[in-house]
């Protein structure tokens, strides 16, 4: 998955769920990568914490190779729920990241560690709770207004974090790549004198919009075959 991923990036993960009319679950744009540049693309491990760090040992035991570790810390940011141990014991289980709804601690071990961790950020405090477990603590994780599962693909950057269901992966993996192709194509002619407007026949849109209010931007797009919107 991070081979095709390689090229790649959330926002044209994203462009690809809109053309496909796909959901487009994206975290909150404070969750953020610890060192910048990480990148990650994989299957989903999801667990909810509600204290006890017995629940990440718990669902490591059940990895698929290169599966990232998608935590459900309830969006707090009065504790760190992951630290180094944590962190160590997921990259030699065959995690490739760890994504969290909340915060991390430890931070000098984990840029050292260089494991690719996105979360809220730090807080020095760990967990002083024992909540309730949830029955679905290891089969889904809640991110804000949305659940991720076992049945998701994770994409995360610079740019943010998105879901997609696994079913659809490859055309979505198609699509995105196909946007990237027509966008570079874009870059180029632009570098090369040719500007966008041009391209992308601006004029007569605004020709046609004249004429037919009813004319959309994405329409004129999705003639031309333009990967701005559409």
């Amino acid at each position: 998955m991070s081979s095709a991923f390689s090229e790649l990036s959330t926002p044209l993960i994203a462009d690809a769920c809109l053309r496909l009319k796909l959901p487009i679950r994206i975290v909150p744009p404070n969750i953020r990568p610890l060192i910048t540049g990480s990148r990650l693309a994989g299957s989903v491990l999801p667990v909810r914490h509600y204290g006890s760090v017995d629940i990440f040992l718990e669902a490591m035991g059940n990895v698929k190779d290169g599966g990232i570790l998608v935590i459900d810390n309830d969006g707090r940011t009065d504790e760190g729920c992951i630290g180094d141990l944590t962190t160590l014991e997921a990259k030699v289980s065959g995690l490739s990241g760890i994504i969290v709804w909340g915060c991390h601690r430890d931070t000098a071990e984990l840029i050292q560690i260089g494991f690719p961790i996105f979360s809220y950020g730090t807080c020095p405090s760990g967990p002083q709770r024992l909540d309730e477990r949830h029955p679905n603590a290891l089969n889904s994780a809640r991110f804000d207004n949305f659940e991720a599962t076992k049945d998701d693909i994770v994409f995360a950057d610079d740019d943010g974090v998105l879901f997609v269901p696994e079913q659809k992966i490859e055309e979505l993996l198609s699509t995105a790549s196909a946007i990237y192709q027509t966008e570079r194509k874009q870059a180029e002619a632009i570098k090369s004198g040719k500007k966008l407007r041009e391209q992308l026949r601006f004029d007569e849109y605004l020709t046609k919009r004249a004429a037919d209010p009813s004319y959309t931007f994405r329409k004129h797009l999705k003639v031309l075959g333009g990967a701005i919107e559409e």
